[in-house]
């Protein structure tokens, strides 16, 4: 076991057992100075829970993704697998143990703090078809939720808006939203507010399950490459945060070394150019997907002997996952690239300006200096779709390299 993964275990038991704390906690707390007033004490309940979620998540998020579900866990493994994203199988299982030990400490130390016996089992019955059905509808609209967060470039509300769906679904749902098997499994131990007892468990944990395929099918029909973007849940893991330099994928870090590739016969340096390096903007309407491969191919074969810039006309948020991925299966990351507004002095500073796609909304640029490439768009696709594009962009940045070397 590596110590990327120890972190990640750590941060997924620590990070579920913190919140059931606060869901446990909350629920004494509320019960405590508000007896026999059980609309005040869901209340308190559900808004310290959302306020805790979305406060772990931003705290575990760029470690372990901030999982804190086995539901979200296995949805990221089951839709990473064709593209190659996500957690592996073995990655799956170590994640639930740890975040249901970590349900069951949460529990306890919630007890601990408000000098309760350390481990109560709860006697409160939660066994009906409409509470389950409840259930269901919690754990799908979870798992649409942050998977279509993810495969739109949002992930970074991730944090406010899961924390924001459960408040809410702690009301609209018959069985107060419990959306996480780990949780369920923690509340049996005690014998509050939140507890359920634990005949009721597997009753509510079939029902995670049914809302888990329930909203993978959702996904699927909607973001059909969904699986593209499982690395980004539920918060992207930033190489920054977590002091490792690797791929944008956790499972394409088992697969390949991220050693920098030996240089090859495209690759040249400043001698041949001279002085002054080249300016080369690549344009796509998102800066997303095919000008963030132009660029990622031209500085790969240029080194650091032409400026390489990219711009858009309405630049999305982030650079497209299927593109990241595809890219660092020939060892290029480009995840660390931010998409740019085009502006008109990046243009009027360009040698060369090189149009990608054949989208109409974009700028005229003097034909002296710009060349389009009549591609298909890559954002949106999966990485199996975007690898030819790749491939074909990389020849075609070969080409462009060879005619800048020939004129300068």
């Amino acid at each position: 076991m590596t110590s990327a993964l120890w972190r990640r275990l750590l941060a997924e038991f620590t990070g579920t057992a913190l919140l059931v704390t606060a869901v446990v906690s909350s629920g004494i707390m509320a019960t405590t100075l508000a007896p026999d007033q059980v609309g005040l004490q869901l209340l308190a309940n559900s808004i310290t829970t959302a306020f805790a979620l979305g406060t772990l998540i931003l705290i575990f998020g760029p470690v372990s993704g901030a999982h804190l579900n086995p539901v979200v866990s296995a949805a990221d493994w089951f839709l990473g697998r064709r593209a190659g994203t996500g957690l592996t199988a073995g990655d799956l299982g170590a994640y639930g143990a740890a975040q249901v030990l970590g349900g069951v400490a949460g529990a306890v130390l919630a007890h601990l703090m408000f000098d309760l016996a350390a481990i109560d089992f709860a006697g409160k019955e939660r066994a009906a078809w409409h509470l389950w059905v409840g259930e269901v509808v919690a754990t799908s609209g979870l798992v649409l939720l942050i998977f279509s967060l993810a495969r739109s470039g949002r992930a970074s509300v991730a944090p406010a808006a899961v924390g924001a769906y459960i408040g809410a679904a702690s009301w609209f749902t018959s069985s107060t939203s419990f959306a996480n098997p780990a949780v369920t499994i923690g509340r049996a131990f005690s014998d509050t507010f939140a507890g359920i007892a634990p005949t009721s468990v597997p009753g509510f944990v079939l029902a995670q399950v049914a809302g888990l395929a329930v909203g993978v099918g959702l996904l699927t029909a909607l973001y059909p490459d969904a699986g593209a973007a499982a690395d980004q849940v539920v918060v992207p893991a930033e190489p920054a945060a977590t002091g490792y330099q690797g791929p944008p994928t956790r499972r394409a870090d088992r697969r390949r070394s991220p050693a920098k590739p030996p240089p090859n016969a495209h690759q040249i340096d400043a001698e041949h150019l001279g002085v002054d390096k080249p300016s080369v903007l690549f344009v796509c309407v998102h800066d997303a997907g095919g000008s963030q491969l132009a660029a990622g191919w031209l500085r790969q074969l240029a080194g650091d002997t032409i400026e390489v810039r990219s711009a858009g006309s309405a630049p999305a948020r982030q650079v497209d996952p299927a593109a990241a991925v595809a890219m660092w299966e020939v060892g290029i990351d480009i995840t660390g690239q931010v998409p740019a507004l085009l502006q008109p002095a990046t243009a009027a500073s360009a040698d060369v300006i090189i149009t990608i796609g054949r989208r109409s909304d974009l700028p005229d640029f003097p034909t002296g200096r710009h060349e389009n490439w009549d591609l298909d768009d890559p954002t949106g696709l999966g990485v199996e779709a975007i690898r030819p594009i790749r491939d074909e962009i990389r020849d075609r940045v070969a080409r462009l390299l060879g005619e800048l070397r020939r004129t300068t």
